[in-house]
């Protein structure tokens, strides 16, 4: 992001890296002339306590995982790319007047400091132009990105103890945009990006290629663990196997518990499509939701989700329009972690130079 950074850059092959506050992952794609292939990918767990609230607070161990996961792939390439989510970032839409990249450029800080809630000299801006606004041709839409200096000083520094160049800096919900648009296209199709991570669930509500709402809320999957190890006594590795298990092993207080938690996170989910819905047009309805992250296969949150925003919703596959060697990389297990590896791929997607 941002000083020798952009946000929106995406040529040369590089390493997709998601560090999450469960484990890093990895991807590494090639753009050939019949789409993407798949190169590497890779999981690795995160010690406990080492990514607290969308920080790093141990940042040695973090780098010592990125460079273990790298080695035991046999990754190559040293370049890289990560993104940031939660309280580290604010995205926000605003309207200026129609201008060109050049003279937004010069201006981008004066206006960001209007709608950021920090000493502009302490953040990173990244701007991207996206259409004129419907309501006033002499003005343009401009999604605004800004995410604190600290923050991605501590990335940089962190993938420089790994021994990788951090040369692009994403956005969570962008990065899982992007795996769909590889996926299904552009569609002119209003749809719901739900990506649900242990700490953080992004919301990315889409048309045409073009972002028209995002959200991040503060849930996800620590909740079902810390409330069944609350209630059951459980170590935390056995609460990560019920929360995946709870319809086959037949525990009906542990169901009830996993309904409780499904419900509050599905009403989060509507309160952002109506808060959304508030200012769009019948047109611009969401017609159905796609969900990823570690914690969207969770027993029971789909239906809880569907009940409760009356939506379409399924899981989304981001290796769905991957090329791959099924000698290499077995079927069933991509389908098994799709999931979890959205926001990788939708790194893996960037190249140095592209905005």
């Amino acid at each position: 992001m941002l000083a020798n950074f952009e946000l929106f850059k995406r040529k040369k092959n590089m390493l997709g890296i998601d560090v999450g506050s469960k484990a890093i992952k990895l991807v590494q794609l090639e753009a050939g002339k019949d789409g993407y292939h798949l190169l590497n990918l890779g999981i690795l767990p995160l010690s406990d306590g080492a990514v607290v609230d969308n920080h790093f607070a141990d940042q040695a161990i973090i780098s010592q995982t990125i460079k273990q996961l790298q080695a035991s792939l046999k990754a190559s390439g040293k370049e890289a790319a990560c993104s940031v989510s939660g309280n580290t970032v604010i995205v926000r839409k605003i309207t200026m007047q129609q201008m060109t990249t050049e003279e937004l450029e010069s201006q981008i800080s004066w206006e960001a400091e209007q709608y950021i809630p920090f000493d502009i000299n302490d953040v990173y801006v990244d701007f991207q132009i996206l259409d004129e606004d419907p309501e006033d041709p002499s003005k343009m839409q401009v999604l605004l990105v800004a995410s604190k200096k600290e923050v991605i000083n501590d990335y940089v520094l962190v993938f420089k103890n790994a021994g990788l160049n951090l040369t692009v800096m994403d956005v969570d919900v962008f990065a899982v945009q992007n795996a769909f648009e590889l996926n299904h296209g552009a569609s002119s199709q209003v749809v719901g990006l739900v990506n649900i991570g242990a700490e953080t669930m992004n919301i990315n509500i889409i048309m045409a290629g073009k972002s028209l709402f995002t959200r991040d809320v503060q849930v996800g999957g620590n909740q079902y663990n810390e409330e069944i190890i609350k209630q059951l006594g459980c170590s935390a590795e056995e609460a990560e196997t019920k929360k995946m298990l709870a319809e086959e092993l037949d525990d009906e207080h542990l169901l009830d518990m996993m309904q409780r938690i499904n419900e509050s996170i599905a009403q989060e989910i509507r309160r952002s499509l109506d808060f959304y819905s508030s200012t769009a047009t019948e047109e611009e309805k969401v017609t159905r939701l796609y969900l990823s992250g570690g914690s969207s296969k969770v027993c029971g949150l789909i239906k809880s989700i569907k009940a409760r925003t009356d939506v379409d919703v399924e899981l989304f596959n981001p290796f769905a329009g991957i090329r791959f060697d099924e000698s290499r990389f077995d079927p069933e297990y991509l389908k098994e972690i799709a999931p979890l590896m959205t926001i990788a791929v939708g790194l893996a997607m960037r190249r140095v130079g592209d905005k």
